[in-house]
């Protein structure tokens, strides 16, 4: 039996989960289709209700719907309850079952590249957007010891520090760069640094040269905070790896298969 399964969002076009699904679907001599499919959101739900009827098991969801169908639910797990987003649904015995595997990603993508680091070193986050609230949830539930938080906005971090309670700390955008000392991963969830964005203006000279450093954003794959990083000997994680092992607890769920996150993947998302 053909297991269907597949991506919505508005837009579309630009999702790579299409190639990276078909590339293990592919690997696996599964019998199965993952399909891109762009969903309004005046038609998300009666898409949500469709898609069972046509035999999907599930599918993912990026922007702008993650919080819409995680309210749309009929069950959300503990890290979708954490986030208050959710990106992965599986359709069961006309229920919807909601997850987020954002923080998931996050975590096992650095545990590849560094898998020896101190998982409770304290952690600097910069951004307080919907992924940064994923990457707190994620670190606070790795047993991550402080969370440093700053934000161009402070009154947007502090509101979102304030739904973590005393693990996390704002400091002054301003001052970030004097706030470095003793963290173990600093991790970028804004878009500076992204292809077409501003540059990030960051002054890595507090930070150890043993902390592990990350950006979310895989365009370029390289962003210009990352071969700063680098250059002083800094271990770096790219974002790529993020999408990239988001993927695995839906694939597992609906394929029946867990897969492997290796360099042939890599290669095949980035075409």
């Amino acid at each position: 039996m053909t297991i269907l399964a597949g991506v919505i969002g508005d837009p579309i076009s630009h999702s790579r989960s299409p190639r990276l699904h078909g590339h293990w679907l592919r690997r696996y001599g599964i019998d199965g289709h993952y399909v891109p499919l762009h969903v309004t959101p005046d038609d998300l739900s009666r898409t949500l209700d469709l898609l069972p009827r046509l035999g999907f098991a599930g599918i993912n969801v990026t922007l702008p719907h993650k919080e819409a169908v995680f309210a749309a639910a009929d069950e959300v797990t503990d890290r979708a309850r954490a986030v208050g987003a959710a990106n992965t649904l599986t359709f069961r015995e006309g229920r919807i079952l909601a997850d987020n595997t954002d923080g998931y990603g996050f975590v096992a993508n650095i545990d590849q590249v560094v898998p020896d680091r101190d998982r409770t070193a304290p952690a600097m986050i910069l951004g307080a957007g919907g992924a940064a609230r994923g990457v707190i949830a994620a670190l606070m539930a790795e047993g991550t010891g402080a969370i440093t938080l700053t934000n161009r906005t402070r009154a947007r971090a502090e509101a979102l520090a304030a739904e973590f309670g005393k693990a996390v700390t704002v400091v002054d955008w301003a001052s970030a760069q004097d706030s470095m000392a003793n963290h173990g991963l600093l991790v970028n969830t804004t878009s500076l640094g992204m292809s077409g964005q501003p540059a990030l203006d960051l002054d890595l000279g507090g930070l150890s040269v043993d902390a592990v450093v990350t950006d979310i954003v895989y365009t370029p794959l390289e962003t210009p905070l990352l071969e700063r990083a680098r250059a002083r000997g800094n271990p770096v994680v790219d974002g790529l790896g993020m999408l990239l092992h988001q993927a695995v607890p839906g694939f597992s769920t609906w394929f029946g298969r867990v897969p492997d996150v290796d360099d042939a993947l890599r290669k095949a998302v980035l075409g």
